[in-house]
């Protein structure tokens, strides 16, 4: 028979302009955690919001209990922020989501119930997503690329509803890069990863902080800061240009020899240094992007700046240990 799974929940919360969200959503989590442990901590990590959600997050830090807030020095990315409140975490498990309450915080019991000791990492993948067409297609190539970034099962199935061990993060504690994504540093302490089935809710206020084209650019960033897939694209697609090359070097000679005239015809010739130029161009772009990731590290450029923290009175005391 397994041994109980100790309870205690660090929930790490990162706020973009959620001044007006903010209460109902500390209510219905203050509603829901004590049902389920008498100890946890509430994370707030305030990635610099251009509303009044700091002056909100404040407010609530003096008239509730079990909050921790962070206000970062500017806006530095979703992820970034995560990883700034999970490493302030004190208790055995995290528990990571959005802001929006399109993660219903009642759906946590489900979390923990998929969390056996075979499994560090349960992510609440929705029954129904609420999302419109093109925010849907765009998660889903997200989800694409995060699989080969990842390399599990259920890399498809991610979402910012996560449980996790705390001490997972000590496979990233040293983790300095500027492109965060925290699913892909999960892996780098635990291969043992389940999914639950949560519902998923529209937005309670307010519209998505995410566009296409930031999606997109959070695609091309995970799969060239955690992943050398591109450099292996490029090389395939350079032998194949290589070999084609030498098709059309094979017909040019086999017509000189068989005929005893070169193929005639500038577009020809035209057409065929264009296609390799191309070529060249995209291989030397993708190892554009691999250098300036390295230019990038070698500055140490901080994943994040905390500004200032704040805790209350309860969220304050001892550390749990891990």
């Amino acid at each position: 028979m397994h041994a109980p799974i100790d309870t205690r929940l660090s929930i790490v919360i990162p706020l973009y302009n959620s001044a007006e969200i903010l209460p109902h959503l500390l209510d219905r989590l203050e509603a829901t955690l004590p049902k389920i442990t008498r100890d946890y901590e509430i994370i707030l990590v305030n990635d610099g919001s251009s509303d009044d959600t700091w002056m909100r997050v404040q407010e609530q830090v003096e008239t509730r209990s079990h909050l921790v807030a962070l206000n970062m020095m500017r806006n530095y990315g979703q992820h970034n922020a995560l990883l700034a409140g999970v490493r302030l975490a004190r208790y055995p498990l995290c528990v990571t989501m959005d802001d929006d309450l399109q993660n219903p915080p009642e759906e946590i019991p489900k979390l923990l119930a998929a969390l056996t000791p075979e499994v560090d990492v349960v992510y609440g993948a929705p029954q129904v997503e609420k999302h419109n067409l093109t925010r849907r297609l765009a998660s889903r190539t997200t989800k694409l690329v995060l699989s080969h970034s990842m390399n599990v099962a259920v890399a498809e199935q991610v979402s910012a509803f996560r449980l996790f061990r705390t001490e997972l993060r000590n496979a990233f504690a040293t983790y300095r890069g500027t492109f965060v994504n925290m699913d892909v540093l999960l892996t780098w302490g635990t291969t043992r990863f389940a999914v639950a089935k949560v519902a998923h809710d529209e937005r309670a206020a307010g519209v998505s902080n995410y566009t296409l084209g930031q999606l997109a650019t959070h695609a091309i960033n995970m799969i060239t800061g955690f992943s050398a897939l591109p450099l292996q694209v490029t090389s395939l697609f350079g032998l194949a240009m290589a070999m084609f090359g030498g098709l059309v070097l094979m017909y040019v000679l086999g017509r000189y020899l068989i005929q005893g005239s070169p193929v005639p015809g500038f577009p020809f010739l035209a057409s065929i240094i264009a296609l390799f130029s191309g070529a060249q161009l995209l291989s030397l772009g993708i190892i554009g992007e691999y250098l300036w990731r390295m230019y990038f590290r070698v500055m140490d450029q901080p994943s994040y700046v905390v500004c200032t923290q704040l805790s209350s009175e309860v969220a304050s005391g001892p550390s749990a240990s891990l």
